[in-house]
């Protein structure tokens, strides 16, 4: 097994590593790959975070695995991406990537308590914690105590 697509051994990128200017996408492409491999551990593939970014260019969650299943780097895949669903200019992939990056569940009504709890196990301060904090916090964690064991 690739140990590069094992996320039950390290965590996937961050999702404010960007691909192509595209956050999301380098954090998405791992935990489908590791998904194709069968060693996607607790991570989840074309699931709500990887829809956002889905959303905002209009392509599917399908689309992207079948173009995993047919072994495309991340680079051929920023280029599919760039040339299908909705048309975005770098300006506009850089502007919902910041977005993104400084988005915080904390002003959300629906998930201002999900999200608490969550900084609060991580020891993170939900008023000033974005996703991409709680999410990279959670990996660190996550992988921490298995070193340890």
């Amino acid at each position: 097994m690739n140990t590069k697509n094992d996320l039950t051994k390290h965590a996937p990128r961050s999702p404010s590593t960007r691909l192509g200017g595209y956050s999301i996408l380098a954090r998405c492409l791992d935990k489908g790959r590791a998904n194709l491999a069968g060693s996607v551990g607790d991570y989840h593939f074309d699931c709500p975070l990887d829809n956002v970014l889905f959303s905002f260019k209009a392509v599917t969650g399908n689309e992207i695995r079948k173009l995993l299943t047919e072994g495309n780097s991340d680079d051929e895949i920023v280029q599919w991406l760039n040339a299908h669903g909705v048309p975005k200019t770098a300006e506009e992939v850089t502007e919902w990537s910041s977005g993104f990056e400084s988005s915080s569940p904390y002003t959300n009504p629906e998930k201002k308590e999900w999200f608490c709890g969550e900084c609060k196990s991580l020891g993170l301060n939900p008023e000033k914690a974005t996703l991409c904090d709680m999410l990279e916090e959670d990996d660190r964690q996550s992988f921490a105590v298995q070193a340890v064991h």
